[in-house]
């Protein structure tokens, strides 16, 4: 059996092949990276590293050749860029003739108003119209992604959101990670949805657990989105990712990621990494 991993050198893509050493042997284990110069690392290790690019299709129909099990990581970009190219990824797993294609998709994806959602639509709709046997791995949101909030408070700034009463289902992508893993490798996965999602906390729940991980008061500050653009733009954030960062917090607060589920216990035989514990590994990271 022969796995391969897309987007290996990202910051998921590398946990989910380091998770993935632990338990198969690196002869069984393929990348597919733009920039194989990357993953040299991994080659060192004995894992096969090959040429892929969603931009050019030709490319992943060399990487896919001869692989039983896939995981398609979703792109960064805009959305029409994802769209073309998870629609690329997916034709060329197709052409090759994988076996299984596990995706790494958008909490409720389907349903999801969120402005994110289109490209995972268009990704688990192509997978299903390939007849290949799938799991969607509905990803709801990494705690990674408040790194920039957790060293505002860190530098002593309050919690800021436009968020409101709206819920997340916070995990680490180490947890994330694992779960991709075990599909990859376990047995009776064909044709599955796993919603992966971590206790359901708002803002303020999610302040007052860093405040206990950092033994400080942690004040949160909800703001409407004009506000909260102008704040991340004073904190030094691109113009350019205002917008989405505004539609982040507009999602989180009409419910988007209020996602209820134990499919980690279900992949992973235990919940998500209690947020305590994985605010206190982020917080180390930081520091």
């Amino acid at each position: 059996m022969k796995i391969l991993v897309t987007g290996a050198t990202g910051k998921l893509g590398s946990k989910v092949v380091e998770t993935l050493l632990k338990s198969v042997p690196a002869s069984q284990l393929a990348v597919s990276v733009r920039h194989p110069e990357k993953a040299e690392a991994l080659r060192a290790q004995g894992v096969e590293v090959r040429q892929g690019d969603f931009d050019h299709p030709e490319s992943l129909d060399k990487a896919f050749a001869g692989i039983d099990r896939l995981l398609i990581i979703s792109a960064d970009g805009d959305n029409e860029t994802r769209i073309r190219q998870h629609t690329n990824a997916v034709e060329a797993a197709a052409r090759a003739k994988v076996g299984f294609i596990a995706y790494t998709s958008l909490g409720n994806a389907q349903e999801s108003k969120m402005f994110l959602a289109p490209p995972h639509q268009a990704a688990e709709k192509a997978i299903l119209q390939t007849g290949i046997p799938y799991s969607f791995l509905r990803n709801n949101w990494y705690l990674e992604n408040e790194g920039a909030s957790i060293q505002g408070v860190l530098a002593g700034a309050p919690w800021v959101t436009s968020a409101g009463s709206g819920k997340v289902g916070w995990a680490l992508q180490q947890d994330y990670a694992e779960a991709a893993a075990a599909v990859l490798t376990g047995v009776g996965h064909e044709n599955t949805i796993y919603e992966l999602s971590g206790k359901l906390l708002t803002q303020e729940e999610l302040a007052g657990a860093l405040a206990k991980v950092l033994n400080k008061e942690v004040s949160v500050q909800q703001v409407d989105d004009a506000v909260y653009a102008d704040i991340m733009k004073k904190a030094g954030v691109p113009e350019f990712l205002l917008p989405m960062l505004v539609e982040i917090q507009k999602g989180i607060r009409e419910g988007a990621l209020e996602i209820e589920s134990n499919d980690f216990e279900k992949l992973l035989g235990r919940p998500a990494t209690p947020v305590h514990e994985a605010l206190g590994q982020l917080v180390t990271q930081l520091s």
